[in-house]
């Protein structure tokens, strides 16, 4: 299955929606996305899509509701989680400004403090 995301206002991903492999073939049986967008303007009459991919090989992240498609990068990006967050510009996914411990324990980020707060479970 190939898929493609509805790209509306703002740029935001509004939907996500599988396509069969074969009716985004050529006559030489490659896959062309530009196949797919014109099957799906003429399935849902809206002309903005773009493809993703599952195994992140088009545009960084499979594109979820919501997300942003970034067309300087070619990217489809998360929202942002916090606002202290950095945007890694070679997966364009959103990281902490500080690296969370890995040493086995459950931690979750505080704004507040720009930190990882030890979860106590």
């Amino acid at each position: 299955m190939a898929h493609f995301a509805k790209i509306g206002l703002n740029s935001k991903v509004i939907e996500v929606l599988s396509v069969v492999n074969k009716v985004i073939h050529d006559s030489n049986g490659v896959e062309q996305e530009s196949i797919g967008i014109d099957f799906l303007t003429k399935l849902t009459g809206y002309p903005v899509w773009k493809q993703t991919s599952y195994n992140n090989n088009i545009r960084k992240n499979f594109a979820g509701i919501g997300y942003t498609y970034d067309e300087d990068r070619d990217a489809f990006i998360p929202k942002k989680p916090f606002n202290s967050w950095i945007l890694n510009e070679t997966t364009c996914n959103w990281e902490a400004p500080v690296v969370m411990p890995q040493d086995g324990k459950r931690y979750s980020w505080n704004e507040t403090t720009k930190n990882w707060d030890l979860q106590n479970i």
